[in-house]
């Protein structure tokens, strides 16, 4: 096994590892108005949405997670074959080891043979050459391509990148690549300044991938020798990277520690189109519970939004909500630095 593969393995070790699943984060400082007479019923609740012009049964989806070893491609292929049964998108781990191990190729494909027709979604880093990003996508067959902003992960890895001029590179591949592009933080959230200068640069699709889930400085300072364990404090919490996203007027994903269906629903009120999930989606399938908790979560997704008074998603963004009094404090502090 390559250096690059034994590190894609040892990265889903420490990702269990670390893995908690009733760890809190800021969407627990998000409180929702419920209306004491809801005038709905679970039965008329529609869930279905359309996904780079397809329709899915469900507004939430796996999110990236690997890809590029052994134990990955029976990960993708499980995960193909669940997107598929239960009609969900799936986003496939950074596909970039192609780059120099095209024969880690099947460990990708094999989620799109398990799911012929449905949303898979490719994912590349943003130093990806062009021509190889769209050579790329095309033989995964996938639907959109995710590309994602790693700079924290790269600081903390220890053989991480140093050089993070990708803005040029990101739009060669704009002009390259025939399907949506998805700009993707992993964990560090999006922040408003960088949505504005791509949205300049012409992409219209982010995944906010806000601080609360997976803390990818926490696991690379696990590799390294030296204590970088400050590194794991920095990051946007996913409510405050969502209510940034929102003001720009793009299309956005919420995602980073989505933990439970009251948690998507919650995405979805910040005004995601998606809610994306991945280290908790991970343990389940490790669980073998992954098959039994969709459906369950697409059930109690349902009775949330007739408790809330809503029928289809895309009325979940006129839901009320609140923040808890720090969560509203360090918002109020943002704009006025943003000069909002």
């Amino acid at each position: 096994m390559s250096l690059r593969s034994d590190r894609k393995e040892e990265h889903l070790a420490l990702a269990q590892m670390f893995f908690h699943n009733h760890q809190k984060n800021s969407l627990d400082q998000m409180q929702l108005l419920r209306p004491a007479l809801p005038e709905t019923s679970v039965a008329k609740v529609d869930l279905r949405v359309k996904m780079f012009n397809k329709t899915l049964a469900a507004p939430f989806f796996i999110n990236a997670m690997t890809g590029g070893s052994a134990k990955s491609k029976k990960i993708n292929q499980e995960l193909g074959k669940i997107a598929a049964r239960e009609n969900i998108a799936l986003a496939l781990g950074s596909a970039s080891i192609l780059v120099k191990e095209p024969e880690q190729f099947d460990s990708f494909y094999v989620a799109r043979a398990a799911n012929p027709d449905g949303v898979v979604i490719a994912n590349l880093n943003p130093a990806t050459p062009a021509s190889v990003a769209a050579k790329i996508v095309n033989e995964l067959e996938a639907d959109a391509l995710q590309i994602h902003l790693n700079v924290l992960q790269e600081i903390a890895m220890p053989e991480g990148d140093r050089d993070f001029y990708w803005l040029d590179n990101l739009m060669e591949i704009r002009q390259k690549v025939d399907k949506p592009i998805i700009i993707k933080e992993v964990g560090a959230g999006l922040d408003y300044g960088s949505i504005l200068r791509l949205k300049k640069a012409g992409f219209t699709w982010f995944d906010v991938a806000g601080a609360g889930g997976t803390n990818f400085a926490e696991i690379e300072n696990s590799r390294n020798p030296e204590d970088q364990s400050y590194l794991e404090e920095i990051g946007l919490p996913t409510v405050l990277a969502a209510k940034m996203a929102k003001l720009t007027n793009t299309n956005f994903i919420v995602s980073g520690g989505v933990r439970n269906p009251l948690d998507v629903f919650k995405g979805l009120v910040l005004g995601g189109k998606y809610v994306g999930i991945s280290n908790g989606f991970l343990q389940l399938l490790e669980e073998g519970k992954l098959a039994t908790a969709i459906p369950q979560w697409k059930e109690e997704l349902r009775r949330l939004y007739a408790l809330f008074g809503v029928e289809k998603t895309a009325e979940c963004q006129n839901c009320g909500y609140y923040l808890d009094l720090p969560l509203l404090a360090a918002w109020q502090q943002i704009e006025q630095e943003l000069g909002l």
